[in-house]
């Protein structure tokens, strides 16, 4: 073997050697009927010399823009001649896939369980299998989310921008917005630190829902990505997205219970003070107004036409440039755009 073959590499029991493409059922645990239930992972382990990628989707068993990034992925012939190894998990949280839902059977959220262990509780044990089979063997990991049930995220970028192979990542990714996110213990990024992997969180788009533009625009990022550590050759002639990191972000909460009439898109700059939102009664009389707090850019906002007092209504980024995050945005959606891209 020379200087510049790949190794193999074992999943679920499973070894694949260089120039090999498998696919691997892992099992989880069993539906309650004893049907054997399994995650799906796909394997592409290049001939050539080169890091683990793990690119994984739909921890969150409703958010399944990222189950389309992954298919659409897997599609691409240049992953024919990548250097190192492409280890796609397009369902991580097949229980809460089956059942549309966000979580577990055990209503637990799965990137709260991280580590977990594999005789803790049914989230515990899928935790603890996705690390050990998938996630201590990579180099960098990408996640892929969208926003929850009736709530959409603008795509953004979300990691550790402290640590500078990350920021590397991010920017090359090519979302408009990275954001120096907090790490929540338990999730899958806080491990993925812990083990010293570079990692990204992928947020755009809601629930449910299939989003066109978030999904080219994270077929492309995960590519950008690849080129970027080596894993495909550069591009021959491609403009990068430089994105503009948010300084802060916070959410605008709905001051009264009502009736939602909305005045601000996703995505949209908006200036301090700026009405977002009008909620009134059902007879029509205006109760209050949800104005934005600071300049910034609308990266998240609920998606139903009614609020309790309280509610999250919009998510609000500021950036030492609205503009330049204005003319980002707007060139990234149209970079996107339906007509603009072959699947």
């Amino acid at each position: 073997m020379s200087n510049n073959s790949n190794k193999a590499i074992t999943i679920g029991g499973v070894s694949i050697e260089p120039g090999q493409r498998t696919n691997v059922d892992l099992p989880v645990a069993d539906l309650f009927t004893g049907t054997s239930l399994s995650m799906p992972i796909s394997v592409v382990c290049g001939r050539k010399k080169g890091p683990v990628l793990f690119v994984s989707a739909a921890i969150h068993g409703d958010e399944l823009n990222g189950v389309e990034i992954i298919r659409r992925l897997l599609k691409r012939k240049v992953l024919n001649s990548i250097a190192g190894t492409l280890v796609a998990v397009p369902i991580v949280n097949v229980h809460g896939f089956l059942n549309q839902s966000r979580y577990l059977p055990d209503r637990r959220d799965l990137n709260r369980c991280f580590p977990g262990s594999p005789s803790g509780s049914i989230a515990g044990r899928l935790a603890n299998t996705f690390l050990a089979e998938i996630v201590s063997k990579a180099d960098y990991g990408l996640d892929l989310h969208t926003g929850a049930i009736n709530r959409s995220n603008f795509p953004q970028i979300r990691a550790n921008l402290d640590d500078e192979k990350t920021l590397a990542l991010a920017k090359a990714f090519g979302a408009p917005v990275i954001i120096n996110a907090n790490l929540k213990d338990g999730s899958l990024r806080s491990c993925a630190v812990d083990l010293g992997i570079p990692m990204l969180l992928y947020e755009a788009g809601e629930a449910l829902r299939f989003d066109e533009i978030s999904i080219r625009g994270g077929l492309r990022g995960i590519t950008n990505v690849m080129r970027s550590i080596g894993m495909l050759p550069e591009a021959k002639s491609s403009k990068a997205l430089n994105p503009v990191e948010a300084r802060s972000t916070s959410w605008v909460r709905a001051p009264t219970s009502g009736i939602v009439s909305w005045k601000a898109k996703l995505g949209a700059s908006v200036s301090k003070d700026q009405i977002l939102a009008i909620i009134s009664n059902p007879i029509g009389e205006q109760e209050g107004v949800v104005t934005a707090l600071f300049d910034g850019i609308v990266i998240g906002r609920s998606n139903i036409p009614l609020a309790h007092e309280g509610d999250a209504m919009a998510h609000i980024a500021a950036f030492k440039s609205v503009s330049k995050a204005e003319g980002l945005v707007e060139e990234f959606a149209t970079t996107h755009e339906p007509d603009s891209l072959d699947n």
